[in-house]
């Protein structure tokens, strides 16, 4: 009996679906377009940083430190100045991010032996820009001078510490490789949400919520066939950003695809729960996706590690996301993915989000039981 009625709203659900033109666009468009336009714009690899030259020294050295600096393929040569003086308007308008000065004893001082200084003004207002583009230059004018010197990196020299780093699961450092796997929780979380948030909502404005009261329906069947669809549509949602995040962004899948489900339908479960709490206090379906959105998809964005490394935040803040699960769920996404992690290592985070998905669920089935009557 009550397999039943869950069948008979399950079905109901699905035509629901099938006839909201607006909510199979959300569903099958907007999840494709989100990881396009997320993984493309989620990258912190700086290339092309503008760059002003200030050649005083005007010889074959300082042309070859130039060449050096637009070859490398991270910096790009905007224009060329006169005096030092000049690179400040340069800088405040924007136009170039960075100034490289060139002493006019340059060439003479390193045909000596010497050891002339090179000048780098950057523009610090975006910190973390500034500090890549200066470390690049660094390397590079280390570079040039190790050439000119002829001094190797090898063990030939005596007393010489060499490093020889080895970089794993992400060996060429692209940060979209980090990025675009928690893109795919993020919009997961997105469309479940916005979805789910909706759903008792749309049966209060369209009047079907009186007709689902009156039915002989137990609550429990109900909740569960409303929720079912919505199961299915997470599961549908993380095979098309898969496919996304490794067909056009190349990122390789080196754990489980069944893991990756697996876990993945816990916190569709999660992601579902909040949605339908929030479907039971919201009075319109705008406010439902407004309430959704600004008081659980930011915050969670926000507290995930997905913009900001949680490391870096406050200790107070660091507690904080400990009761954020789009934080558990990407660091078992990037595990799976550039790790090849397994339960054996993700357990915790998968034990994590049932736990989420039990008590969130609880939270929103009693709030749902106390609507129907």
């Amino acid at each position: 009996m009550f397999l039943a009625q869950v069948g008979h709203v399950f079905r109901k659900e699905m035509a629901q679906l099938r006839r909201n033109k607006e909510a199979l666009r959300i569903l099958l468009i907007a999840p494709f377009f989100q990881m396009l336009a997320f993984g493309y714009a989620a990258t912190t690899d700086i290339k092309e940083i503008p760059f002003l030259l200030v050649d005083l020294d005007r010889t074959a050295a300082s042309r070859a430190l130039v060449e050096r600096f637009t070859g490398s393929g991270f910096f790009r040569m905007v224009a060329s100045a006169e005096r030092p003086a000049e690179a400040e308007d340069r800088l405040v308008r924007g136009t170039a991010d960075l100034a490289l000065v060139i002493p006019a004893d340059y060439g003479r001082d390193l045909a000596r032996g010497g050891r002339p200084a090179v000048q780098l003004l950057a523009d610090g207002t975006d910190s973390n820009s500034s500090m890549r583009g200066m470390a690049y230059a660094g390397t590079i004018v280390r570079q040039e001078a190790e050439a000119r010197f002829g001094v190797l990196r090898g063990p030939g020299l005596p007393g010489r510490v060499v490093v020889e780093p080895r970089v794993w699961y992400n060996p060429d450092l692209r940060s979209r490789w980090f990025m675009v796997p928690a893109v795919l929780a993020m919009v997961l979380m997105i469309v479940l949400m916005t979805l789910s948030s909706m759903a008792v909502v749309r049966e209060r404005e369209i009047g079907t919520m009186e007709q689902l009261i009156v039915t002989p329906l137990d609550p429990s069947a109900l909740l569960v066939g409303k929720l079912a669809p919505y199961a299915l549509v997470g599961l549908l949602e993380i095979a098309i950003t898969t496919t996304v995040a490794v067909a056009w962004f190349r990122v390789p899948l080196r754990g489980s695809l069944f893991d990756l489900f697996a876990i993945g339908l816990l916190f569709v479960m999660v992601t579902i729960a909040l949605g339908l709490f929030v479907s039971t206090i919201a009075r319109t379906q705008q406010q439902a996706m407004m309430a959704s959105m600004f008081f659980l998809m930011t915050p969670m964005i926000y507290l995930s590690g997905f913009l900001f490394p949680i490391e870096n935040m406050p200790a107070a803040i660091q507690v904080v996301t400990w009761f954020v699960p789009l934080r558990y769920f990407a660091e078992v996404v990037r595990g799976l993915f550039l790790k090849g992690a397994t339960l054996e290592t993700l357990w915790p985070n998968a034990l994590a989000l049932a736990g989420f998905a039990a008590a969130f669920l609880f939270i929103a089935s009693r709030r749902f039981h106390k609507r129907l009557d």
